[in-house]
């Protein structure tokens, strides 16, 4: 196909099919001319997968280029695979890390026995945890330190869900789009859920208990 009707397919627009390309996150396609170049449904699919890194995920080109580049790698196992393109997504925060929050941080990790992502230097997952609790310290709730185990116990049964759903997919491309898009697309999933469950739980546990006066 050409590219009018990549970006018809595909639904990107002609001028942005032309940026990725120069910025190397589409392969180029079949030169048939000096000015003219035919593309395939790989070129389609590595679209989808682009739009969905800066559409849904809002990843910056430069993020972007790291994701792919963590896909692309051939020589890993689906486990290291999914964990490279975990941190390839997991974006470092530009907030100042609080010691406590790192410490924290590292010593519910060394807890759970993934030794590998202690520093916050080497792990995007790592700092960005630990960003997360320093913001909290800094308004006063530092009481998040305390719910990482319980909610790493909480998020197991849906992190089954995501690994069975990427393991039951076919071909290695299925599997790895299943891994971004459904990492990107689930997070967004888990905000709408959790707020459900938090209503639900608070209506069965609090109801129409009064909060209790200023202190």
């Amino acid at each position: 196909m050409r590219v009018g009707e990549l970006s018809k397919r595909s639904g990107v627009p002609v001028p942005t099919i032309k940026y990725y390309l120069r910025e190397g996150l589409l392969p180029a396609g079949v030169l048939t001319s000096p000015n003219q170049a035919h593309y395939d449904d790989e070129h389609v699919r590595r679209l989808r997968l682009v739009r969905a890194l800066v559409d849904v995920g809002g990843l910056s080109i430069a993020s972007v280029r790291e994701v792919l580049a963590a896909i692309d790698t051939r020589d890993e196992s689906l486990h290291s695979k999914l964990g490279a393109v975990q941190e390839a997504i997991s974006q470092p925060s530009s907030v100042e890390l609080d010691p406590l929050a790192i410490e924290d941080v590292q010593g519910f990790f060394e807890r759970q026995g993934e030794t590998e992502c202690v520093d916050v230097t080497e792990s995007n997952v790592t700092h960005m945890l630990a960003a997360a609790l320093s913001v909290a310290r800094s308004i006063g709730h530092d009481h998040f330190r305390d719910l990482l185990d319980p909610y790493l116990e909480g998020l197991k049964i849906i992190a089954q869900a995501d690994v069975d759903y990427i393991a039951r997919r076919g071909s290695r491309d299925d599997v790895i789009e299943a891994m971004v898009v459904g990492t990107l697309i689930g997070d967004t999933v888990l905000k709408a859920v959790r707020r459900l469950a938090h209503a639900q739980v608070s209506r069965d546990v609090i109801g129409d208990a009064p909060l209790p006066p200023p202190s």
